[in-house]
C-alpha cells in the first residue's frame, strides 16, 4: 500500500475545486478507484482514500451510542463526512460546507499524512507548523518509542 507524503501548496478556484498533486493522484486512481471521504476536523479537512474511510466506519459503528463522547464524534466528524471522485482532470470539488469550515477561500495546503490527507486554508497551515515545530521536543519520547 502507497502511502501519502509531502506538502503541495495549491489553490481552490471560485467553484470550490482543488486539483490533487500528480503523486496523490496516481495513489487513488490506481488503488482506490479515485474514491475519497472528505470530513472536517481542528480546523482543516480530513481526507481518506474510501477502503480506509470504511475502516473508521465500522470502528465506530460498533461503538455504544449511549455514550455521549461516541454521539459527539458522530456528530462532528462522521456527519461532516462527504463521498467525492477525482475528476478527469484530478480535481476534487469540495462541498460549500467543508470549505467554509476550514475557512478555505483561495491559498491552501496539502499535506500528506500516510494514509490521509489534510487540507488546510494556507495561513492556518503555516501557525499550525510554527506551533508544531516549537513543540516538537514534546515529541521526543513517542519518536525514541519509534527507535528512530
Amino acid at each position: 500500500m502507497s502511502v501519502f507524503r509531502g506538502q503541495y501548496q495549491h489553490n481552490i478556484d471560485e467553484k470550490g475545486r482543488i486539483i490533487f498533486p500528480s503523486k496523490f493522484r496516481d495513489i487513488f486512481a490506481e488503488e482506490y478507484d479515485n474514491r475519497m471521504v472528505i470530513t472536517n476536523w481542528d480546523q482543516y479537512l480530513m481526507v481518506f482514500p474510501y477502503d480506509e474511510w470504511l475502516v473508521i466506519e465500522e470502528k465506530v459503528a460498533h461503538q455504544s451510542k449511549l455514550r455521549k463522547e461516541v454521539r459527539s464524534f458522530q456528530r462532528f466528524f462522521m456527519s461532516g463526512a462527504v463521498d467525492c471522485n477525482l475528476d478527469g482532470q484530478g480535481r476534487v470539488l469540495i462541498p460549500p460546507t467543508l470549505r467554509e469550515y476550514a475557512k478555505l477561500e483561495k491559498d491552501i495546503v496539502l499535506a500528506g499524512m500516510l494514509k490521509v490527507i489534510e487540507i488546510w486554508s494556507k495561513d492556518r497551515f503555516e501557525e499550525e507548523m510554527k506551533k508544531a515545530g516549537s513543540e516538537i521536543e514534546k515529541c521526543t519520547n513517542f519518536i525514541a518509542d519509534l527507535g528512530i
